[in-house]
C-alpha cells in the first residue's frame, strides 16, 4: 500500500480535471493519478507536460522508452518499469536489452557491456546513469551521447526525458507506489 492513500472515486467526485484525466487514461484513473490528485494544481499540470514528453517529441520512441526504463531501474521504480517496458519493446527494444537493463542498478558496467546494446545505446545509457545518479554529466559522456544523437533538439529531448522520469520515479519510490497498487 502506498504511504499516502489513493484517493477513491467517491472522495474525488466529478470535476473537469477528473474527467480530463479519465478521458486521457481510457476511462480510469491510474494509481499515480490517485496520488497526484492530492494536489489538483500538480495533477492539472502533470498531464499536459508528461503527455508531451511521452508523445510529442522529435526523439524516437525507442530512445524515449530506453531512458524511461533505465531511470526506472536505477531508481528502483518498479511501477515505472512495468508501465514502460512494454512500450520499449513495442518501440523496437528487445527482451535481451530489457534483461541487461535490469542489471543497471547492481552491475552497471556489466550491463553496459552487454552485446544487446550497440555503441549508441551504450552512450545514451551512460548519460542516463550519470544524470540520474550523479546529476552532473561528464564531458566524455556528453560527447558520446552527442555522437549518438547529433541533433540538438533530440539530445535536449533525451535529457528532458531523463529529468522528467526521474521526477516520476522519485514520487513513486518516496510514496511506495507499486505496480499491484
Amino acid at each position: 500500500m502506498a504511504r499516502i492513500p489513493f484517493l477513491s472515486d467517491e472522495l474525488l467526485g466529478r470535476s473537469a480535471l477528473i474527467d480530463e484525466i479519465k478521458s486521457r487514461r481510457g476511462g480510469n484513473l491510474a494509481a499515480l493519478d490517485r496520488i497526484l490528485l492530492h494536489s489538483p494544481p500538480v495533477a492539472q499540470g502533470w498531464g499536459p507536460l508528461m503527455g508531451r514528453v511521452r508523445n510529442e517529441l522529435a526523439l524516437p520512441a525507442k530512445w524515449r522508452e530506453l531512458a524511461m526504463c533505465a531511470v526506472a531501474v536505477l531508481n528502483g521504480a518498479e511501477y515505472e518499469w512495468v508501465h514502460h517496458l512494454p512500450l520499449f519493446l513495442d518501440a523496437g527494444g528487445s527482451e535481451a536489452q530489457a534483461t541487461a537493463m535490469r542489471r543497471l542498478r547492481t552491475e552497471p558496467e556489466q550491463a553496459l557491456q552487454d552485446r544487446a546494446f550497440d555503441a549508441a545505446e551504450r552512450a545514451l545509457l551512460q548519460l542516463v546513469i550519470e544524470s540520474t545518479l550523479l546529476v552532473s554529466v561528464g564531458k566524455s559522456t556528453f560527447d558520446a551521447a552527442r555522437s549518438a544523437l547529433p541533433d540538438d533538439r533530440q539530445l535536449f529531448e533525451f535529457i528532458m526525458v531523463i529529468a522528467s522520469y526521474n521526477m516520476v520515479s522519485r514520487i513513486l519510490v518516496a510514496l511506495d507506489v507499486r505496480p499491484e497498487d
